[in-house]
This record gives structure tokens, C-alpha cells and sequence, in this order.
């Protein structure tokens, strides 16, 4: 049980991370990623948003849509749970945490459209994830996006610096970044497979 828990959380961080691997979250990833503290504060609001979003999203499927038959609403609730969420974290950094409010902008309401954290909540489900299953793969996504970010930040940081061709300058240049670096956590692929066995 805790070899499969550990396996499901380092997969979600390395090979099936959200942002690298299924394209999930693009927006804020290129939007957020030009500072690294941004970049950090952005991620660590959407572990919290991953983590109570499938704390509430997978009882709400097994208990109430699935048992009543009425599976085919789990979008529109799962995005009601969501927003209704990212509000109140909204209001709680605005109230708590001025400055980390005005650093995220706009992008602090788009995790509230952010398709990774949809992503999470809906695949725990199609997964066919246990309750425990679906919150370490959600906090394993989360940090998979933390990592993904980081990484993101410095090297844009680090391009910022250097002497890019003219013709690739700007979003050019932080696509092939991106291409570059999600090519470069393929690789963990037969890491993960091979200890784990998945």
C-alpha cells in the first residue's frame, strides 16, 4: 500500500506531471513563470487548490453523483467546488497577504479555470483512485507543478540574461524553453517505471 502511494506521488511529480507531460495549466505556467518568487507563491496556492478540491470533489462523486446516477454533472460541480475555492483563498490572501495578492494579479482567479486543477480532480475519478490514492495524487500533482515552475522561473531568469537571436526573442524563444525542458522529463519515465513497476 505505501510502495503503490509512493508511486502515484513521484509519478505524478515526474511522469505524469500536469504541466510537462499532459499540457494541463499552460497559462499560468508561461504567465506566472518570468520571476521565481511568483512562480513559487503561484504554485504552493495551486497544491492547496489541488489537495481541497479532491478532498471535497471525490466524496461529492462517490456518494452523491455516482450513487444518484447523475455522474454526468461532475464537470459543473467539480468547477462550481473549485471556484467557490479559489474565492476564498482569493479573500484570504487579500486580507492576510497583501503583497503576495497584488504579485499574483490575474492569475490568482484563473487557477480557478486553471484545466490542471480540473484535470486532477476528474482524473482521480477515471483513474478509478480511493480516496487516499486521489489526495496523494493530487498533492503529488501540485508539487509536480511547483517543480515544473521553479525550473520554468530560472530558466527564464537565465534567458533574460543571455544574448538571444532577434528572431527569437520573447515567446519564441520560452516555447522552445518549454518544449525542451517537458522533453527532458521524459526521461523518467523508465525511473519511475523501473523502481515502482508501474
Amino acid at each position: 500500500m505505501v510502495v503503490n502511494l509512493i508511486s502515484i506521488f513521484l509519478a505524478a511529480i515526474l511522469t505524469n506531471n500536469y504541466v510537462l507531460q499532459k499540457f494541463l495549466g499552460i497559462c499560468p505556467f508561461l504567465g506566472v513563470s518570468k520571476k521565481l518568487d511568483t512562480a513559487v507563491s503561484m504554485s504552493l496556492a495551486v497544491i492547496v487548490v489541488m489537495t481541497l478540491a479532491t478532498l471535497v470533489t471525490w466524496p461529492i462523486q462517490t456518494f452523491i453523483l455516482d450513487k444518484f446516477g447523475i455522474g454526468y454533472l461532475q464537470t459543473i460541480v467539480f468547477i462550481l467546488i473549485i471556484a467557490a475555492l479559489v474565492q476564498f483563498i482569493e479573500a484570504f490572501m487579500k486580507k492576510n497577504m497583501p503583497p503576495l495578492y497584488q504579485a499574483l494579479g490575474i492569475y490568482l482567479p484563473l487557477i480557478t479555470t486553471n484545466c490542471a486543477v480540473l484535470g486532477v480532480t476528474t482524473l482521480n475519478i477515471d483513474e478509478g483512485y480511493n480516496y487516499i490514492q486521489s489526495i496523494v495524487n493530487a498533492i503529488g500533482s501540485g508539487v509536480g507543478y511547483l517543480v515544473a515552475m521553479v525550473l520554468f522561473a530560472g530558466v527564464r531568469e537565465r534567458l533574460e540574461n543571455s544574448n538571444i537571436p532577434k528572431f527569437l526573442e520573447g515567446l519564441p524563444i520560452t516555447l522552445i524553453s518549454a518544449s525542451i525542458l517537458a522533453c527532458a522529463f521524459l526521461g523518467f519515465g523508465g525511473l519511475v517505471d523501473g523502481i515502482f513497476g508501474l
